[in-house]
C-alpha cells in the first residue's frame, strides 16, 4: 500500500449536493479508501446533529464539525474550541438588534432564533413552486423541524453562528459591525448569498482543526488531504499537504487549492481518491 493518508472531506457541495442528493460513487470510494487503511474523516461546517444520516451511515473514522469547532476520532471528542459565553452573549444582542435571525451550533445540538424559519420559508417555497417537487415539500418539514425555536441559546459549549438576513448587504453590515473580534464569511449557504453567512472566532477553522488532529495522530501534514468547495474550506485546503477543490466550487475557493476534481455531480470525490491512489 502507498503511504497512508489522513482525508477531509467537506459535506455540502462535495458529499452531497445543493438538493441534499448523496453522489453515488461516494459511499464506495470512501469504504474502499478506509479498507485501503487511509483514514478518511467529515470536515464540515455542520454541527454533529446536521449531518445527514445518508452521510453518517457511510461510516467515517472521525470528524470535525462546526467548521472546526469540535473534533471527534475513534467515537470520541479529542477537541473543542467553544466561544466564551460572553461572545456568544454578544453575538445574540448583536443579531437581535439588526433583525438578522441565526443558528448557534454547539457539539450535538443547535439553537435557532425565533424567526429563523420564517426568514427561510419564502426561498424554499419558492423553489417548490418552480420544480413541483414533492420531495422538497418533504424536506420544508424536515426543515421545519430542525428549525423550530427551543429556546435560549446556552452561554457554554457554542463553537460557531449562521446568519440568515432579508437581503445582500447582511455579510456587510455583520462582517463590518463584529470587526476583528470575529472571523466573519459569507458563500456558505447557497441559497443565501450574502444575506447570510458563518461568524466564529478568530483562529477557529477547519485548517486549525485538522492541524491539531494531525499532531495528536502524529500524521505529518504532507500526509493529508482536504477536499471542499466553499468558503469555510479555504483553510483546510490551505492546510493541507493536498488541498483539492470541488469543480462547482467558486473560483476565490479553487484559487486556494493545489488542484481541481470534477464536481459534485460528476464523481468529484471518486475521481480525487482514484488521481491519488486511495481506492
Amino acid at each position: 500500500m502507498t503511504t497512508r493518508r489522513l482525508v477531509f472531506v467537506d459535506v455540502d457541495g462535495t458529499l452531497i449536493d445543493h438538493h441534499q442528493q448523496l453522489a453515488p460513487s461516494v459511499p464506495d470510494a470512501i469504504s474502499r479508501a478506509r479498507g485501503n487503511g487511509h483514514l478518511v474523516l467529515l470536515c464540515t461546517g455542520r454541527s454533529r446533529r446536521e449531518i445527514p444520516a445518508t452521510v453518517a451511515d457511510i461510516g467515517f473514522d472521525g470528524a470535525i464539525t462546526a467548521g472546526g469547532g469540535f473534533v471527534e476520532f475513534g467515537g470520541e471528542v479529542v477537541a473543542g474550541f467553544p466561544m466564551p459565553g460572553s461572545a456568544v452573549t454578544e453575538l445574540v444582542r448583536f443579531f437581535r438588534e439588526r433583525d438578522v435571525e441565526y443558528n448557534f451550533q454547539g457539539f450535538d445540538d443547535v439553537y435557532p432564533s425565533e424567526g429563523l424559519f420564517e426568514r427561510v420559508r419564502p426561498l424554499f417555497e419558492a423553489d417548490i413552486a418552480r420544480n413541483r417537487d414533492a420531495a422538497a415539500s418533504r424536506d420544508v418539514k424536515k426543515l421545519e423541524k430542525r428549525m423550530a425555536y427551543r429556546g435560549p441559546v446556552p452561554t457554554e459549549g457554542i463553537a460557531k453562528a449562521t446568519f440568515f438576513g432579508s437581503d445582500a448587504g447582511t455579510f456587510a453590515r455583520v462582517r463590518d459591525g463584529l470587526g476583528d473580534r470575529f472571523h466573519v464569511i459569507t458563500g456558505t449557504i447557497p441559497y443565501l448569498g450574502e444575506a447570510g453567512g458563518e461568524v466564529s472566532l478568530p483562529g477557529m477553522h477547519k485548517g486549525a482543526a485538522i492541524a491539531r488532529l494531525a499532531e495528536r495522530l502524529g500524521v505529518p501534514m504532507t500526509h493529508t488531504i482536504g477536499i471542499g468547495d466553499s468558503h469555510n474550506d479555504v483553510e483546510m485546503l490551505a492546510m493541507c499537504g493536498l488541498g483539492i477543490a470541488m469543480g462547482n466550487a467558486p473560483e476565490l475557493v479553487k484559487a486556494h487549492a493545489d488542484e481541481v476534481t470534477t464536481g459534485v455531480d460528476a464523481d468529484g470525490v471518486w475521481n480525487a481518491f482514484a488521481n491519488h491512489g486511495l481506492l
